[in-house]
């Protein structure tokens, strides 16, 4: 069996993740209202929770019989890794390579980067 890591998230952890820090604590009923329509069953969601929080991302509290759900883990702990991920893996860990590529495809205004330039040198101060 391939073990994995368990800060990797699947799309559907992924998805129930962003829920939890957006709306958590919450009740799995209440997750299942949150997605658009055809909403998955509530039986999936219940086994991707149980996942994350064998995972350790997720922990819950019973509050009347329901078992209310809360995140764990940070967002921005997550958001800091994926992108690392993601510029390591589409653009050969550049920075610059990234930002070059929202240039080349208009994604970003040159006020945008001005603004952006100035971040970068007050941070440097």
């Amino acid at each position: 069996m391939r073990k994995t890591d368990k800060t990797q998230l699947t799309p559907k952890e992924e998805e129930l993740m962003q829920l939890l820090w957006e709306h958590g604590p919450i009740l799995i009923s209440k997750l299942v209202e949150l997605y658009p329509e055809p909403r998955p069953h509530f039986n999936t969601v219940s086994t991707v929770m149980r996942r994350l929080e064998g995972k350790g991302l997720v922990g819950h509290n019973e509050v009347g019989g329901a078992f209310h759900y809360y995140a764990i883990a940070k967002k921005e702990d997550f958001r800091r890794r994926s992108f690392g991920d993601f510029i390591k893996n589409y653009f050969g860990g550049s920075y610059y390579g990234a930002v070059s590529a929202l240039v080349a495809d208009d994604k970003i205004t040159a006020d945008e980067l001005k603004e952006l330039l100035d971040l970068v040198e007050r941070k440097g101060k």
